[in-house]
């Protein structure tokens, strides 16, 4: 099972989107463990936040995987705090898959928790609010090229949403959007899994407030490079900048570094032998 997962890994190795998700799954019955560093420089002081996120993933099956984590960061207050908690859920229901090509869809959802109080309207569930979202992916892998494109519905649920004395009107409800390049880059030719393997990334990453007339869109663009080691740990490094916007942001740039590691079929259960 395991070289089985190190040549896959190989070969699918440009789908390990920084930013986003695709819609194929982790191997199944392993657990990967990632941490994930934003460093942003607030757009209204001088001061560079930092989020930590811990993060676990689980590979159910084939067909299901789940995330949890947590975040740490200074970005809502003036020290170093835990921030939120959410729990992710991916399903893929479609594989079409060729030689070295492969056509995948999933479907996903998502909950969140965060201590923060609304104080912008870019709508984020990865530490600033609470909320839900929902929505589809569509991966192809074509050789060393693999794209993917993500679209999903987000809503705010904090209790400013219902009060009618909120001192400043926020935005709640929001589609958001990406389409995701990697290519691999080396090794040129793949011989054993003790090669690194080296990729790039571009990611448009873009969301639309729904039924609001101000701050309304914004659409950034995040460059980055990805070495995995024996296929099974990751190190990412990324920008991410806005090309073009009109929300009031806490940031409209970010630093990340994330680690990650696999821990090949970490929920497999051990077969019993009977003693004779």
């Amino acid at each position: 099972m395991g070289l089985i997962f190190l040549s896959v890994s190989h070969m699918h190795a440009q789908e390990l989107y920084p930013y986003t998700e695709p819609a194929s799954n982790m191997p199944a019955k392993s657990m990967s463990l990632k941490m994930t560093t934003m460093f942003e420089k607030g757009v209204h002081s001088n001061k560079l936040l930092q989020r930590h996120t811990p993060e676990m993933m689980l590979g159910l099956n084939k067909a299901w995987m789940v995330h949890v984590a947590a975040s740490f960061s200074d970005m809502h207050e003036e020290k170093f705090i835990f921030e939120s908690a959410r729990l992710y859920a991916k399903y893929r229901f479609l594989s079409i898959d060729g030689v070295h090509k492969h056509f995948r869809m999933a479907g996903f959802g998502a909950a969140s928790y965060s201590r923060n109080h609304l104080d912008h309207n870019e709508i984020n569930l990865m530490g600033d609010q609470s909320g839900v979202q929902g929505g589809f992916i569509a991966t192809q892998l074509l050789n060393k090229l693999a794209l993917s494109a993500t679209g999903s519905w987000n809503e705010v649920l904090k209790k400013e949403r219902w009060s009618k004395f909120s001192p400043r009107p926020y935005a709640f409800t929001a589609v958001n959007y990406s389409l995701s390049a990697g290519y691999l880059l080396f090794p040129l030719e793949y011989k054993n899994y003790d090669q690194t393997n080296v990729n790039l990334y571009a990611e448009l990453l873009g969301s639309n407030n729904i039924n609001w007339t101000e701050d309304r869109y914004y659409l950034d663009l995040a460059p980055s490079l990805q070495f995995i080691f024996k296929s099974i740990s990751k190190l990412n490094l990324g920008y991410r900048f806005q090309l073009n916007g009109d929300i009031y942001r806490l940031s409209n740039n970010s630093f990340m570094i994330s680690y990650e590691h696999t821990f090949l079929n970490a929920l497999r259960k051990n077969k019993i032998v009977p003693s004779k």
